[in-house]
């Protein structure tokens, strides 16, 4: 089936590659025990899904008792924003970029009053807001590695220097109130460097289905002097946050993704590169600078990430038409999209509402070759000049 399109949605998921669904076979059958059993069968899964755990931690330099593993991002972030149920929701304040995920924003919700941190132009979030906007009642702040839209990668460890700095200035108050610090790391693991030491947060969250893992398959990651409220409660799996059987497939599935995300991660991020270079030559050849614009700051993002606009088109029209040619692409958050709902992330950044309607977004990943690539964008091409001919933006040729 994958011959018979050119995928272009990397973003929004992956499938799951030949070797993680290899890894994960044996526990859907022979190995089908549960692990919480207490003969020697269910005892040696219980041990490979601990194994599986302690690979996971080890690629973002954490350890494995930290972990919790979840059904997937959205999960994950609402269990972290549980953090804040041990204060009262009157005095609570949360800070969130103004581009973040809807999970983000309706778990922000809960337990709140939320204050959104403006993004620039380029895509970057705006460092001298977040510490005009934190106040005596901040409490959490929410910050995703890189944007699920743009690509664009956030200044991670500057925001954490300026929470550890507001943090040191109440203690010297004599103010004990902590301040969390967030982030989802679902679009640059694979791609970054996402140690938890490094990138200086509290909580980070993945999701498997982003990386050639299985879908529903998540983690946090927190540290183990944070209290967090369960989300689902009865057996006490999970450090008692997250009851239920384990979902053993998929988190070996999860190990054996991470694992080789991690051991080609520079290899691919120099392959995409040569991809997105390919369709931004393609690009600039067809179109001008007023009819093109190529969205966020490109120095600082992912390079499987393409964000452009076509101001005055119609972009559901392309995105359809692309799909009769065989190209699969997507206008923004696969979350969002099939809302028809405009872009909040790209209003954010100040493009205009024709900017934002006219918006691509081009993912690219391991179903992609200069040759699709080439292909896929000439189309691309194509059939937006059509669209701009045929409501008067171009001339017919």
């Amino acid at each position: 089936m994958q011959n018979d399109f050119i995928y272009l949605d990397h973003a929004a998921t992956t499938p799951v590659s030949e070797s993680v669904l290899s890894a994960m076979m044996p526990y859907f059958s022979e190995k089908f025990f549960n692990p919480s059993a207490p003969y020697f069968p269910a005892l040696q899964v219980r041990r490979e899904y601990e194994e599986a755990k302690n690979e996971i931690a080890k690629s973002i330099g954490a350890k494995s008792d930290e972990l919790v593993m979840t059904a997937g991002a959205t999960e994950s972030i609402n269990l972290a924003f549980s953090v804040l149920a041990n204060f009262t929701e009157e005095g609570n304040e949360i800070l969130i970029a103004s581009f973040e995920h809807h999970s983000v924003l309706e778990a922000a919700k809960k337990y709140g009053k939320i204050k959104f941190i403006n993004v620039k132009r380029n895509g970057e979030i705006d460092l001298e807001d977040l510490k005009n906007k934190i106040s005596s009642n901040t409490k959490l702040v929410s910050v995703m590695l890189a944007n699920n839209e743009t690509g664009v990668i956030q200044p991670i460890t500057k925001i954490a220097e300026i929470i550890k700095k507001e943090q040191s200035q109440r203690v010297a108050k004599g103010d004990f109130t902590p301040i969390f610090f967030h982030s989802d790391a679902s679009q640059g693991i694979g791609q970054l460097d996402v140690s938890v030491g490094r990138l200086g947060v509290d909580m980070l969250t993945i999701n498997a289905g982003k990386i050639y893992g299985p879908k529903q398959t998540g983690l946090l990651w927190a540290s183990r002097n944070i209290e967090l409220l369960p989300q689902i409660v009865g057996g006490g799996q999970e450090r008692g946050l997250r009851s239920g059987t384990e979902n053993v497939p998929s988190v070996i599935g999860f190990a054996r993704a991470i694992t080789i995300a991690q051991k080609h991660r520079k290899k691919e991020v120099a392959r995409l590169k040569e991809l997105k270079d390919i369709a931004v030559s393609i690009l600039k050849n067809n179109f001008t600078d007023d009819e093109l614009i190529f969205i966020g700051n490109h120095k600082k993002q992912l390079n499987s990430h393409l964000s452009i606009s076509f101001p005055g088109v119609d972009a559901e029209r392309i995105i359809f038409s692309l799909e009769a040619k065989g190209v699969l692409i997507a206008t923004g958050s696969a979350c969002a999209a099939n809302k028809g709902t405009r872009s909040k992330t790209l209003l954010s950044m100040g493009l205009t509402d024709k900017e934002a309607d006219g918006s691509l977004r081009i993912s690219m990943g391991k179903l992609n070759n200069p040759e699709n690539i080439h292909r896929a964008i000439n189309i691309l091409a194509e059939e937006v000049n059509k669209e701009m001919e045929r409501i008067g933006l171009r001339s017919h040729k």
